[in-house]
């Protein structure tokens, strides 16, 4: 099947850098959100993320402004029914997920393809609540979207071939790099990041060690360009937190156990650098560890 028209539900930050990538690859996109605050920021944020690339030569202002003009925005979900492929990425929960796709249903067209930017939650299952689990896949987009080069595709049981090849060729379109993981608790990347994340926060629940000692040892100890401290900021720990749940959930193995620091800041509202306090306090000039 032929990709030209994408519809993306969630403007938020996964959201956004995923209409930013489509529509500088040529893709006519619908990005659709409850919000017309959300959609506001954004496109405001895609301009000026767009802006940085011509800045850095990435790309040209001719470019850019043929991608924001490929950019529509709506509140009615209704309005992405008829595209191509549609682009489920709003918050990581799965009865939220699950309501957008039965919305959806009576809108769209019978060769749509259905996707879920979804880090964690079962393909399989997301699929068999819609009326076309053949044409269902996961498409995971890595943080921030238009930087990253890696995207999960994630067959659910029920995958035709002629979908899997479809979104191959999508990604390829897109300049990115696809990695096929089966349909698993967290599939690949968030199966080995997020215990290691987890792990870190026990570190520091334990006493081993202060969030700043952490985050240097794996900078400077293990060569990775942020602390996993940082990083969990980074990603959100509301996201960390309910990935960690369905790790432990899915595979019932303690290992996978959330810590239950990591629950307490979730429960403060403590949730990284979208709230300015995880960790780390964003509030001021320099980010100051909260522990």
């Amino acid at each position: 099947m032929e990709i030209g028209t994408v519809g993306i539900v969630g403007a938020g930050q996964m959201g956004n850098g995923i209409a930013h990538v489509f529509a500088l690859a040529g893709f006519d996109v619908v990005l659709a959100d409850v919000s017309q605050d959300q959609l506001d920021a954004a496109l405001a944020l895609i301009g000026k993320n767009l802006d940085r690339q011509v800045a850095r030569e990435k790309i040209d202002a001719d470019a850019r402004d043929a991608a924001l003009a490929r950019i529509r925005v709506t509140t009615e979900l209704s309005e992405i029914g008829p595209s191509d492929l549609i682009i489920e990425a709003a918050t990581e929960r799965e009865t939220v997920k699950q309501a957008i796709f039965e919305d959806l249903a009576p809108h769209l067209k019978p060769d749509t393809i259905l996707t879920s930017n979804t880090s964690s939650i079962s393909i399989t299952r997301l699929a068999s609540r819609t009326d076309r689990p053949e044409k269902f896949m996961g498409l995971h987009f890595m943080n921030p979207v238009p930087v990253m080069q890696l995207v999960e595709l994630i067959r659910g049981i029920a995958t035709d071939e002629d979908t899997y090849r479809t979104l191959l060729g999508v990604v390829d379109k897109l300049g990115k790099t696809a990695a096929s993981a089966e349909d698993f608790p967290a599939f690949i990347v968030n199966r080995i990041l997020m215990p290691m994340i987890n792990e870190a926060v026990y570190t520091l629940y334990e006493g081993v060690g202060s969030v700043q000692s952490i985050d240097r040892s794996l900078k400077l100890g293990a060569n990775h360009p942020m602390g996993p401290l940082e990083l969990a900021d980074f990603i959100g720990l509301d996201t960390c937190l309910a990935i960690m749940n369905v790790l432990h959930e899915g595979l019932a193995d303690t290992k996978y156990r959330p810590c239950p620091l990591l629950t307490k800041y979730v429960e403060a509202g403590w949730l990284g650098r979208k709230t300015q306090r995880g960790f780390y306090d964003y509030r001021g000039e320099t980010p100051v560890p909260t522990r």
